[in-house]
């Protein structure tokens, strides 16, 4: 609960707090002055303003110097740690260690991207920041910028070229589109032959059930046109749907060595001229300065350029 007392407060100067804090540490007004850097008789004033404010002498002339009074004595000792503290508030930058801290980062991104990155990703953080939890959240272009915009995660990978107000995106890397099939049931052959692939059936990724893409226009300015079998938000579900039908998948470039690793199957360019697409890393630009937010994007960065 919030019990500050805005009123209460407008009232005191702190700097007067200062110059009692260090009148009590020097015992004289021209060693406060000195160590203040003011001159004495401003720290003769400010000694007068505090006497008026706590209605108490504060500090008395002795043969030793200058000795507080029993009030002087509580204010300094329950002000010292305040103050120390604020000074450290205010002064000190959050630190951020990956190797000893505990953190959960939430990274927005679709399911391709997923797979494509997050194995070598979070192997390396396992490895070398144990205190690091990822927390992916299911997103696609027509969501990151909100979620970035609203905080719902920390960081986004996307393909999305606009972005909301507040929003950084910064450009990584290019990526190409591949065409891919499983050999058990396509008997097929690299480069592909354009007949060849607007005669096959495909499976398409739409994010909103769209049952066509770009290039189905391409196609069309070709004089040619697939037949979409299937069309689903996530390509996940695709190698297993290819080990079992004779149809090909148009995908990023990022999956195939993955999916002929894991699912034995092969690809080829698309037999087309399909413009590569960026990815960019999104964050909200009041956490610019965050250093583990920071730490995370040049991993990020260096995960998906290498």
């Amino acid at each position: 609960m919030n019990t500050i007392r805005e009123n209460d407060l407008n009232r005191v100067d702190l700097n007067l707090l200062i110059v009692l804090l260090v009148l009590h540490r020097e015992g004289s007004v021209s060693r406060a002055a000195s160590k203040l850097h003011l001159g004495q008789p401003a720290v003769s004033g400010a000694l007068l303003r505090l006497r008026e404010m706590f209605n108490d002498p504060l500090f008395v002339r002795t043969a030793k110097g200058m000795a507080p009074t029993p009030r002087a004595q509580a204010l300094f000792t329950a002000l010292l740690p305040v103050m120390e503290q604020m000074q450290e508030v205010i002064f000190k930058v959050p630190g951020f260690s990956p190797e000893q801290d505990q953190h959960t980062f939430r990274l927005g991104m679709s399911d391709w991207v997923e797979r494509w990155l997050m194995p070598g990703m979070m192997a390396d953080i396992a490895r070398t920041a144990p205190g690091i939890r990822l927390q992916v959240n299911a997103s696609d272009p027509f969501q990151d910028g909100e979620q970035v915009q609203q905080d719902k995660v920390d960081v986004a990978i996307s393909v999305v070229e606009q972005v909301p107000a507040g929003v950084i995106r910064e450009m990584v890397t290019r990526m190409s589109f591949c065409t891919v099939w499983h050999p058990f049931q396509l008997s097929l052959q690299s480069p592909l032959d354009l007949d060849v692939y607007s005669e096959t059936d495909h499976l398409l990724v739409s994010y909103r059930g769209a049952s066509s893409s770009p290039i189905d226009q391409l196609l069309a300015d070709c004089g040619r046109k697939r037949e979409v079998r299937y069309v689903s938000p996530n390509f996940s579900s695709l190698p297993l749907l290819l080990q079992q039908i004779p149809a090909l998948a148009t995908v990023p470039h990022g999956l195939a060595a993955g999916w002929k690793s894991d699912y034995g199957l092969q690809f080829a360019d698309v037999p087309l001229k399909v413009p590569p697409f960026t990815l960019s890393l999104l964050w909200n630009k009041r956490r610019d300065n965050d250093t583990a937010l920071r730490w995370l994007l040049e991993k990020l960065r260096v995960r998906m350029q290498s």
